[in-house]
């Protein structure tokens, strides 16, 4: 049995952290990689060892598969772990992992590659008899096939990457005349996101739910579910708040949900840790959407709410022990919120820039998982996500109070974050109400922008301007009447008492 003495971590930010302190607590020694922007950050600081493995662009570092293996022979690390993004999904890197003599900490490659191709995966999943959303059996061809495909299922219609997930390269499209534009972006960015510009296209569901099942497999054929995941407050396919368990499936549906999950990652012969997505429509029938071959950026309330360390448990199987676990017992209700450098009020856009003072909230049972610290510059070459907050509590009205105390705590100055944002989505009647689907945030946008008090503050500030004026007139009128001259003060003399100039 394969005991690590040190992991490379390939990856950065929180993420990166978060895995060195399971590492650490096991006395696992560690190895950072970081491109020439990241020199100063938190993930470099807390490893044993760094190496810098090129420039700030990721295709020049973070994706720089033949580095990263030589880093790896020269710090004498015994496995990677790719934590989640970059390379964490990519079979051709793991097969050359493990072709280098070392251990890839996740999915062997054939069970990465027969879900990480989207099509494949359905595929598979119809064979193995789990309900799909219906769509392309294969990557479209050409535009017009997608057309035809489009008319046949009836808009709305969903473009999809086929090469990979995470909200990149996908494009509802509502109408027949948008398909054209959407196809083209849906493939440009598909290309940039996971070197591949195919994709394919899906029935659009209407208000689904977005719920996600936690998987777990070691070598010794144990398989098991670690309950569900709510993720349906998303902006733009991205995910922004995540809780468990979620608030609209019934003990029955949870079981069967967790089985179906179960069932797919066998189907491919899966190992360690792995989600698998289902939309769930408004009749609540649920259909495979995607299986993420990696650890998930939401973890943290899965812990929450079953005690584990699904790190530390990833770790076990990759050195071939079984998984301590058989049953579980998940108690009380936990939720997460995702903090961005970003600008809400602008589009959202990414605030990059150097922290200049940072407080994150503390008390009982919240947690912070950060990649940043006062006095650090957030780049722009990267995610702007700079930490999630996590709490639990025995229900979801207490986890929902927690999570507004805490994010009340939480200040970061220097950079524009989406803190205020996030605060508003816990105090919408429809999150609190707990029945929110995918379209949750394109709908509540004006109000968790606080649109309806930049409308007040409009109106208070003509109000001042017209007030001001009548005051100006009416002072103008009084030194009219009290001047000694037959024509009272001069235009210039007035103007020059209006602006203070003069008293």
């Amino acid at each position: 049995m394969v005991r690590f003495r040190k992991v490379l971590v390939a990856n950065r930010g929180e993420i990166a952290v978060r895995v060195m302190r399971t590492c650490r607590e096991l006395g696992i020694g560690t190895v950072a990689v970081f491109s020439e922007a990241d020199r100063s950050a938190l993930h470099v600081r807390q490893a044993d060892q760094a190496f810098c493995v090129g420039p700030p662009p990721s295709r020049e570092s973070y994706l720089h598969v033949e580095r990263i293996l030589e880093v790896a022979k020269r710090a004498g690390a015994d496995a990677i772990h790719p934590g989640y993004g970059f390379l964490a999904e990519n079979a051709s890197f793991a097969r050359a992992v493990e072709q280098a003599g070392l251990c890839f900490i996740g999915p062997p490659a054939s069970a990465m590659e027969a879900m990480g191709e989207k099509t494949h995966a359905r595929q598979r999943m119809i064979r193995a008899g789990v309900p799909v959303v219906p769509g392309a059996a294969e990557p479209l061809q050409s535009l017009e096939a997608a057309k035809s495909l489009a008319l046949e299922l009836g808009y709305p219609v969903m473009l999809k990457a086929a090469g990979g997930g995470g909200g990149k390269g996908m494009r509802k499209v509502d109408r027949p005349e948008e398909l054209d534009s959407a196809w083209r972006a849906a493939r440009s960015e598909a290309m940039s996101s996971f070197g591949s510009d195919a994709v394919y296209l899906e029935k659009f569901l209407d208000r689904p739910h977005h719920v996600e099942v936690q998987v777990f497999a070691d070598e010794h054929g144990t398989c098991l579910h670690l309950n569900e995941r709510e993720c349906s407050a998303q902006r733009r396919h991205q995910k922004v708040v995540e809780e468990t368990p979620s608030p609209i499936l019934t003990p029955a549906l949870r079981e069967q949900m967790g089985e179906v999950a179960v069932r797919a990652a066998k189907a491919v012969g899966y190992l360690g840790a792995g989600t698998v997505e289902f939309l769930v429509d408004s009749s609540r029938r649920f259909y495979f959407l995607e299986m993420n071959t990696r650890l998930q950026v939401e973890h943290p309330v899965t812990e929450w709410v079953t005690g584990l360390d699904l790190v530390a448990l990833q770790l076990l199987v990759a050195q071939g022990e079984r998984l301590p676990i058989d049953r579980l017992a998940p108690r009380g209700h936990s939720i997460e919120a995702r903090v961005y450098a970003e600008d809400p009020s602008n589009n959202f856009m990414p605030s990059p820039g150097r922290i200049r003072y940072l407080r994150v909230p503390g008390g009982p049972n919240v947690r912070d998982d950060s990649g940043v610290y006062a006095g650090y510059t957030v780049p722009n070459y990267y995610d702007p996500m700079i930490g999630k907050l996590s709490v639990w509590a025995p229900s979801r009205p207490e986890a929902i109070a927690r999570m507004r105390r805490a994010l009340s705590e939480y200040v970061v100055k220097g950079i524009t974050t989406n803190i205020r944002y996030l605060r508003a989505i816990f105090e919408h009647p429809e999150f609190v109400a707990g029945d929110y689907d995918t379209g949750f945030l394109g709908r509540a946008h004006g109000a968790l922008l606080g649109g309806e008090d930049e409308r007040l503050t409009e109106v208070a500030l003509l109000a001042s301007a017209v007030w001001a004026h009548q005051r100006d007139e009416k002072a103008a009128r009084t030194l009219m009447g009290n001047s000694s001259t037959p024509h009272g003060p001069s235009a210039w003399r007035l103007a020059a008492r209006r602006t203070g100039r003069w008293s």
